[in-house]
């Protein structure tokens, strides 16, 4: 199985969670690149200032209650191995112990580093949107998993997954073939390189006092638990 580089790098590499970027402060900065939250409106250059939109816009719906007090957001990429990793090993967790608690909500954003299958399953899943099946869609995509860039994740079997989730496959193939979300692809994949990600998965925890935490790579629950129990500590 050939793996692309970075999401082996970031899902494999990294121990522990990485950085806390505190709203407005610059009290808790690592070596990495300053982020600091304010209106997009006002992004000023130096330093680094990133709107609260680069975390919650060009993605998918929220998965969990909306007025969930804390936000998980995932960059990932639909071929990428460490997040079909995280996505059977721990996301199922923390749904039945944040998410259907309403403690979490979550938002998937597109990172599509790894080939143009990528894009097109990006796409297609999109496209489920419009029916209201992002998440079952989501969902089938990864449940249907097999390797990078070697074909599984073509058009031809987008259709195919789209039969399965229950979708209308008129609507939903005139949305593919018309690549119809290309542009909200793109500017994910800008927002994820704004942000200074180099692979995938990637995770943002956006806290109850707007605190943002870094989680790189497909970490195992305990330290998505330990970062969600602490938020919901204050």
């Amino acid at each position: 199985m050939n793996l692309h580089g970075p999401s082996l790098g970031i899902g494999a590499g990294i121990a522990a969670v990485a950085i806390f970027v505190t709203f407005l402060a610059f009290d808790n900065i690592t070596d990495e690149k300053e982020l600091v939250l304010e209106q997009a409106e006002n992004i000023q250059p130096t330093p680094q200032r990133i709107g609260l939109d680069v975390f919650t816009e060009n993605g998918s719906p929220y998965l969990g209650d909306p007025n969930a007090p804390i936000t998980l957001v995932e960059f990932g990429d639909y071929q990428c191995f460490f997040c079909n990793k995280y996505f059977h090993e721990t996301e199922h967790n923390i749904l039945s112990n944040y998410v259907e608690t309403g403690k979490v909500k979550i938002i998937f954003k597109d990172f599509t580093i790894i080939g143009p299958d990528s894009i097109i399953a990006a796409n297609a899943a999109h496209c489920a949107d419009e029916q209201g099946k992002f998440w079952e869609y989501h969902d089938i995509l990864y449940n249907n998993w097999a390797g990078e860039n070697n074909g599984w994740a073509s058009y031809d079997n987008q259709l195919s997954f789209a039969q399965d989730v229950g979708l209308n496959i008129d609507e939903f193939s005139e949305c593919v073939k018309n690549e119809k979300y290309a542009a909200i692809i793109t500017d994910s994949t800008s927002d994820a390189r704004s942000l200074g990600l180099t692979g995938t998965p990637a995770f943002f925890v956006i806290g109850t006092d707007d605190q943002i935490t870094k989680i790189p790579g497909a970490q195992p629950y305990d330290v998505f638990k330990r970062v969600f129990d602490s938020e919901l500590e204050k």
